[in-house]
């Protein structure tokens, strides 16, 4: 069962993601609380594909972009790795099983509150107790390791068969700079027909495995301006000419009226 906080101002967000309870979790910030736990590949096949098929058409999507995507990169030993391919096609777009996940909670709280204009969410995750005690159903004596996509061929066994009720956290061994730059790790699941947090709900553990922060629109404005002087931006989660672009949305929100600050400094 997932469990539920709900904060009423931006100081209790961080005395609570900031506590012994959260630590060592992984965090996602999501811009509309109602929305679930799931990947960006499963909204898209739940649109437009048979589910019949959703194994079949995410294998191809793999196998298209692996043999295009050697035109635009200078090192393209990414295409040889499967989980470096997918976390490659995630952050420039593609729909896949990965969930966007980092080890920061401001940052999660960054990416909910960016673009929301209502009731926003970060989910958090026991990753502690995904390494090293939780159990997935059918799987009592399985480790983390075990069911690690970096080794063999276990993402294909695991994963893109969509078979099993596994979920797996972490990254690829060779990260990209957006990851390191966000702080960022993946959760892979082992079936996209079903929520993430439904697969963990179903997990052989005593304690919390999952927790949603329920973060209302009112501390919207305190939130991100504690954000922008940590800065946390676009600019610096995403260090390319990107996210430069992208963080001029917030520049348009941001003011140094009544500050003593020189306006033109950042």
């Amino acid at each position: 069962m997932t469990k539920v906080y709900e904060v009423t101002s931006w100081q209790e967000f961080l005395t609570l993601v900031e506590s012994e309870e959260l630590r060592g979790w992984a965090f996602r910030g999501q811009c509309d609380a109602t929305w679930d736990l799931e990947s960006s590949l499963t909204r898209r096949l739940k649109q437009f594909v048979p589910q019949a098929r959703w194994a079949e058409q995410e294998g191809r999507a793999i196998r298209v972009f692996k043999r295009k995507a050697h035109y635009f990169l200078h090192d393209t030993s990414a295409l040889n790795d499967d989980f470096r391919c997918l976390a490659l096609m995630q952050h420039h777009g593609a729909p896949t099983r990965l969930l966007d996940f980092t080890k920061s909670p401001y940052v999660a709280s960054y990416f909910a509150l960016h673009s929301s204009t209502t009731t926003a969410a970060v989910y958090a995750v026991n990753t502690p107790a995904l390494w090293h005690e939780a159990k997935p159903p059918g799987f009592p004596e399985q480790t983390r390791d075990a069911i690690d996509p970096r080794n063999h061929d276990l993402l294909h066994r695991y994963y893109l068969s969509n078979q099993y009720p596994v979920v797996w956290p972490g990254e690829p061994w060779s990260m990209d700079r957006r990851i390191v730059a966000q702080a960022g790790t993946f959760m892979i699941p082992g079936k996209i027909d079903v929520s993430v947090a439904e697969l963990l709900t179903n997990y052989d553990y005593n304690g919390t495995i999952l927790a949603k922060i329920i973060i209302p629109n009112e501390i919207r404005s305190e939130a991100m301006e504690a954000l922008y002087r940590m800065n946390i931006s676009h600019a610096t989660l995403f260090p390319d000419l990107d996210g430069l672009a992208r963080s001029i949305s917030y520049e348009l929100e941001a003011s140094w009226v009544g500050s003593s600050a020189n306006p033109d400094s950042n």
